[in-house]
């Protein structure tokens, strides 16, 4: 899995900060910023989590497998 962002079409939600603060983090424009692209087995579920409460749609995810 890897994900990708869109900074530019950010609401500013800070959803995705709120539940996983290891792999998603805010500028200061408050708008998304990776930390990780490549997020552990364990967190996989809850990135889905986070790419589908996303109000803008600025979290994708890819399937590397």
């Amino acid at each position: 899995m890897r994900i990708v962002t869109t900074p530019s079409t950010c609401a500013v939600s800070s959803l995705c900060v709120y539940r996983l603060p290891a792999i998603f983090d805010q500028d200061e424009e408050g708008l998304v910023l990776l930390l990780n692209p490549h997020p552990t087995p364990a967190q996989e579920e809850e990135v889905h989590r986070a790419a589908r409460a996303c109000p803008t749609n600025s979290i994708k995810i890819i399937d590397t497998d």
